[in-house]
């Protein structure tokens, strides 16, 4: 079975696919792939039938169609994936009309949510570190990926919110945060690039991991 959550509308879209991920059976062991830990041959395993996991699985890959060397071999495998007793779940950004083809063409349940052409503005940064200030999980990963779909350079995100977090410790702002932490979060933020190539990871990926377990 296959799922398509794309497009450009974060918002809604984060909203149906949390509904989805909520629906599945309580059995069903979830997996997450993104390009940092794509593995072909455990992703093989997953639709030929031969893993050592869970009976039921549902596998869900984060931003693999953005890469080429990963695309094609998803583009390639995606009916194999469709014929499987297993679920595969993809979160995408804005994907062209022949990728989209190929999903339909496997049998893909589409959900694509794009905004209207006229609410393409420019994106506000300040958007991630004011809810990431305001101590609110949701909405920091929410900007985060509208942030992400609309093409925002992390470096420029990274940046802001280094400034927020260091203006909280100015102003002694420890309504949300303690001292401690914040100056945890700063050090934190200051070497997360540098480690992040250390260890062959991506931007995204890095500060995505540090926003999702920052509280």
């Amino acid at each position: 079975m296959l799922y398509l959550f794309s497009g450009d509308d974060a918002k809604n879209k984060i909203i149906n696919y949390e509904k989805f991920i909520k629906s599945l059976p309580k059995d069903v062991e979830v997996f997450r792939v993104n390009r940092n830990d794509f593995d072909q041959v455990q992703i093989e395993s997953f639709y030929s039938g031969s893993s050592l996991f869970s009976t039921k699985s549902a596998v869900v890959f984060s931003g693999i169609l953005e890469y080429e060397e990963t695309r094609e071999f998803i583009l390639e495998k995606l009916e194999l994936m469709g014929k499987s007793g297993n679920t595969f779940v993809f979160w995408e950004g804005r994907l062209n009309k022949p990728i989209l083809d190929t999903f339909r063409k496997a049998r893909a349940e589409l959900n694509v949510f794009e905004l209207p052409k006229e609410k393409k503005e420019k994106f506000d940064n300040f958007l991630v570190a004011n809810a990431f200030a305001n101590k609110d999980k949701l909405n920091t990963w929410v900007y985060f990926r509208q942030a992400v779909d609309v093409g925002v350079v992390m470096e420029e995100l990274i940046g802001v919110l280094f400034w927020k977090i260091k203006d909280m410790l100015l102003k002694k702002n420890f309504s949300k945060f303690s001292e401690e932490q914040l100056k945890n979060y700063v050090s934190k933020i200051s070497y997360l690039l540098p480690e992040a190539r250390k260890k062959g990871l991506d931007a995204e990926s890095a500060f995505e991991q540090f926003l999702l377990e920052a509280f």
